[in-house]
């Protein structure tokens, strides 16, 4: 299941990728001092740093088979998680009347990284629940 867990994961990353790659190419660091953005840049450079920290977190618990490293993974990912639904929400906020470089995100993009990290957020917990019977 962990492995599956990273797969997911990995998902998640790339579809995140795309979306920062969509807000940094529209003018999403430019629109900050104009204050169009919705997404402040620490917001928007947080969620993705601590999604990788976690994940590696993850693979170093897959190598190790060390449970405090998978209960940490869950921690930094519930802390990404968070951000990013503080985005969903800001995002989600704007609707038609979105200014910013956000307003370039594919509906379809944002419902995908949701799901999958929502996915895997569930998969982390209950592959580290199941790594602490075992």
């Amino acid at each position: 299941m962990g492995l599956v867990t990273a797969v997911t994961w990995l998902f998640t990353a790339l579809v995140g990728i795309y979306l920062l790659y969509l807000w940094l190419s529209g003018g999403g660091l430019r629109q900050q001092a104009a204050k169009v953005t919705r997404f402040p840049v620490t917001l928007i450079f947080s969620h993705p740093l601590l999604g990788v920290s976690a994940l590696a977190c993850w693979v170093a618990f897959l190598l190790t088979g060390n449970r405090a490293l998978a209960w940490t993974a869950f921690g930094v990912l519930a802390a990404a998680a968070l951000l990013g639904f503080v985005m969903f929400t800001r995002w989600l906020g704007a609707g038609r009347h979105a200014r910013g470089a956000e307003r370039r995100f594919p509906l379809l993009a944002v419902l995908l990284h949701g799901l999958a990290g929502v996915a895997t957020f569930v998969l982390v917990i209950l592959t580290a629940s199941v790594a602490g019977l075992l």
